[in-house]
């Protein structure tokens, strides 16, 4: 069902503690690739997220999304200890406020739905039982959602999770990882290749969307001599309700044009030494005189892994003007794990 037609639940501005995160859900890798050549200590940037004190190429990564003390805004980065039960393909979060016993489990969408058979989503408990005295009510649960990916071989992953009950941004975050090492080349350029996907929320309404796309990168190891150059791009993407239900048409109905994609800003300074990327994303609409529109703006963070730099795992936010309804921001949070040469 759409966004607009979902109830909401007004709050001001909680007053609830909130840090970095903790507890990675991809245990630590010990052993060479923690003595490697690469393995000189590396100063963070100072635009990373917060997480991994003192990266190093030869060593583990993870990175959460900022607090608003630590840039971001209202919100943002409360989610910590993403937690993953393999077993029961479960995940624990801590930090959310009513939702549930922290615990989430994966959505079976319908077979009917049009979302694609490899997105996982999580859902938090829709009720929890008042635990004093002896009632035994039920009290009433936010909407949360959470999605998440891991690599075929285990050594990068993201999850993100988002609430669609507050008129504002609602309370979440997102952590992104990397497992190992890199060895990140010298000279030359490597192309990348794999699969986006998003949970959207709002500004000035409520409710929760998905999104699924295409994403390639490229990243020229020689130049810029201040830090690698790379580009990016996110293209076919589609939109679907919080049932799996695709509502692609109707956003480009309302916008007029085709979704735009999603594009890095290319430039120096963006990677460090450590195999981490940080950089700014944006999109533009063709109009009928040939000038572009600016529709979305936002920021990309990712991590390189492997001996031959052959994996990427990241995050994308961007906003942007909801043309389907005056007064509404949509956020996008999309994370995506990239293989080198996998469009071969």
């Amino acid at each position: 069902m759409s966004f607009l037609g979902k109830s909401l639940a007004v709050f001001g501005l909680l007053f609830l503690m909130g840090c970095g995160g903790s507890s990675p859900f991809i245990e630590t890798q010990t052993g060479d690739d923690t003595t490697t050549p690469d393995d000189e200590d590396t100063v963070a940037d100072p635009d990373l997220p917060p997480g991994t004190a003192n990266p190093r190429a030869g060593a583990s990564i993870e990175r959460f999304e900022p607090t608003e003390a630590d840039g971001g805004i209202r919100g943002d980065g409360f989610a910590t200890d993403f937690e993953r039960n393999d077993t029961d393909d479960e995940f624990t979060v801590d930090n959310l406020a009513f939702d549930g016993a922290n615990t989430y489990r994966r959505i079976a969408f319908d077979a009917a739905s049009d979302i694609p058979d490899d997105f996982q989503a999580y859902k938090s408990d829709g009720t929890f039982t008042d635990t004093f005295g002896d009632t035994d009510q039920d009290i009433d649960q936010f909407e949360h959602r959470l999605i998440f990916r891991r690599s075929e071989d285990g050594n990068v992953q993201y999850a993100i999770v988002r609430t669609g009950q507050y008129i504002q941004y609602g309370f979440g975050g997102f952590t992104y990882e990397r497992r190992g090492r890199v060895r990140l080349p010298t000279n030359g350029q490597a192309g990348y290749s794999g699969s986006y996907q998003a949970v959207r929320d709002f500004e000035g309404a409520g409710g929760l969307e998905y999104a699924t796309g295409d994403m390639t990168m490229a990243i020229d190891f020689e130049d810029f001599n201040d830090g690698d150059g790379v580009q990016g791009r996110v293209t076919n993407r589609r939109i679907f309700d919080i049932d799996g239900n695709d509502i692609t048409a109707d956003v480009v109905a309302a916008l007029e044009s085709d979704i735009p994609s999603l594009v890095f800003s290319v430039g120096p300074g963006v990677g460090t030494d450590a195999g981490e990327i940080v950089g700014d994303v944006s999109s533009n609409i063709l109009q009928e005189d040939g000038s572009f529109e600016a529709f979305e703006s936002g920021s990309y963070y990712a991590i390189l892994q492997g001996d031959d730099a052959e994996n990427v795992v990241g995050v994308i936010v961007s906003t942007h003007t909801d043309p389907r309804a005056e007064g509404v921001t949509v956020r996008e949070t999309g994370g995506f794990i990239l293989e080198r040469g996998a469009g071969d």
